[in-house]
């Protein structure tokens, strides 16, 4: 998934999250506001984790490419 998903995401949280505080009319707005706007950083660490994922995915799948190489050398 694209990075700029997870920040639409997170600027999304955080408009929300004001809109709530400002203009709620619930007894406990303030608090659900507050709520809302920690998912930002959430949704941003998720976003970390994902890139972090794909980039050892790739590492682990260049490390495989390089043993099965090193692998056909030696038979020879």
């Amino acid at each position: 998934m694209n990075s700029i998903y997870y920040f639409i995401g997170a600027g999304f949280s955080i408009l929300l999250s004001i809109y709530i505080f400002i203009f709620g009319k619930g007894p406990s707005h303030e608090l659900i506001a507050i709520f809302i706007g920690l998912w930002a950083p959430t949704v941003i660490c998720l976003g970390i984790f994902n890139t972090l994922l794909g980039i050892h995915d790739e590492m682990c799948c260049a490390h495989k490419r390089i043993e099965e190489k090193q692998s056909c050398s030696h038979e020879r």
